[in-house]
């Protein structure tokens, strides 16, 4: 087991092919036979050789190899300094990014970039000014082994404040005999460290636990390797943010203060690994009525950090039992917590009585409607059979009175319809009583 781990640990590190840019150096073996009589029949041909004057054959400089060298912990890119020579640029050519340029400074041979994932691949470059212009020269610094090797749908997440999952899945043209190591290194004090935990599938680690976090900074390198007696394994990395990948526990201490109109919902901000302000959260409050089946009375509620950790839900008396659960999410994610503890506010009794209320309401309402309904159906009845006989109108009993009496004055007749009317005047005389 020990000598596993140690040929893991000198193979952690991807291995870096150096391809030199430029000139093409001179030949280190000797020529074969074939080259040495092609050469022998060209200095025998006397049409061949020109001399200085002839042809002025510019001499070029030959610049050695730069050995440079790339160390993945620090992202520093190093090379051997040589003696009349100036370094204008270093360029990273990553394959989602692009080309990522830095200038060394004054005379040094080194280059720092900020820390970047190179599974994909990269391509360093460093540009040499020498008398014959500038001269690239590059390092590529691969990814070794079969593709589709590599540990898949890597993830991680911190839950509890202090403790942290990660996942993975085997490569799917991995071997069978494939296992995979997690080594996780902080920025700060380039600090590394073996999953101390590992969560196994058929003996191949597929994911990991860590119940201390402590040491590990805001951002973090995330190395998944693997090895295999049968081929060679790529490797797999990242860097995350714990802030990002954090899941926020549930709110604490949710309470409930009723009033007559409504009723005043508190609850206290979850912990979590970093300090964040009120403006870092997202609510959601579940209120649900107490036996509803069909929870078409149930709200979700979205509410802001900025309101305070509290919220006022409308509830006029007698309300019915309610209870309220609410999670919490950062603002800027989505990755919601678990939902808190119900607490119970409202009364099953009002809702009782309320129920109550409602069935007195419509039975009285029902029974008003036949009463009335009876009633008139009565009085149609009456008066279809027993109709009301007509009889003489009687003007001395009825006390009508009736001015017959016309102002002749204001009858003006038509012209040529003059009637003469004679006007008899009619006395009555009282003849007085004779005396005895």
């Amino acid at each position: 087991m020990a000598a596993r781990r140690e040929t893991e640990r000198e193979s952690r590190w991807p291995a870096r092919r150096l391809e030199p840019w430029g000139l093409p150096r001179p030949p280190s073996r000797p020529l074969g036979p074939l080259a040495t009589t092609i050469l022998f029949c060209v200095l025998l041909d006397p049409a061949l050789p020109l001399t200085q004057e002839q042809q002025e054959v510019p001499t070029m400089e030959w610049v050695p190899s730069l050995n440079m060298k790339f160390d993945r912990r620090t992202m520093e890119l190093s090379w051997d300094c040589k003696e009349n020579t100036t370094y204008l640029e270093c360029v990273m050519i990553h394959k989602e990014k692009g080309e990522i340029r830095k200038k060394p400074k004054n005379k040094d041979c080194h280059c720092n970039f900020s820390h970047d994932s190179l599974h994909g691949g990269v391509t360093f470059v460093v540009k040499v000014n020498s008398t014959q212009g500038p001269i690239p020269e590059k390092l590529v610094y691969a990814n070794p082994g079969g593709e589709g090797t590599a540990a898949q749908n890597f993830s991680c997440f911190i839950y509890n404040v202090n403790f942290m999952n990660c996942t993975w899945a085997k490569g799917r043209a991995a071997p069978d005999d494939v296992q995979y190591f997690l080594y996780i290194q902080d920025f700060k004090e380039k600090r590394e460290r073996e999953c101390p935990h590992y969560v196994t599938d058929s003996r191949t680690h597929v994911g990991c636990h860590l119940h201390d976090l402590s040491g590990l900074t805001f951002r973090n390198y995330f190395l998944v390797n693997g090895t295999s007696r049968e081929t060679a394994v790529q490797f797999f990395d990242t860097i995350l943010s714990l802030k990002k990948i954090e899941i926020y526990s549930p709110p604490n201490n949710v309470s409930v203060h009723c009033h007559p109109s409504h009723c005043h919902i508190l609850w206290e901000p979850p912990r979590t690994r970093h300090p964040s302000s009120a403006w870092d959260f997202n609510y959601q409050l579940r209120i649900q009525k107490q036996n509803n089946k069909e929870h078409a009375g149930n709200q979700l509620i979205d509410v802001t950090g900025k309101s305070e950790n509290k919220y006022n839900f409308p509830s006029p008396e007698p309300r019915p039992k309610h209870t309220v659960t609410i999670r919490a999410s950062d603002a800027r994610g989505q990755h919601w917590s678990a939902w808190s503890q119900p607490v119970e506010f409202g009364s099953t009794q009002a809702t009782a009585n309320f129920v109550h209320v409602y069935v007195l309401v419509v039975l009285g309402t029902f029974v008003c409607a036949l009463i009335l309904s009876c009633l008139v159906k009565r009085l149609f009845a009456s008066e279809t059979l027993f109709p009301r006989i007509p009889h003489i109108k009687d003007k001395w009993s009825e006390n009508v009175h009736t001015d017959h009496q016309i102002i002749w004055e204001k009858s003006t007749p038509d012209t040529g319809k003059i009637d003469h009317e004679e006007i008899l005047t009619v006395e009555e005389v009282t003849v007085a009583p004779e005396s005895v």
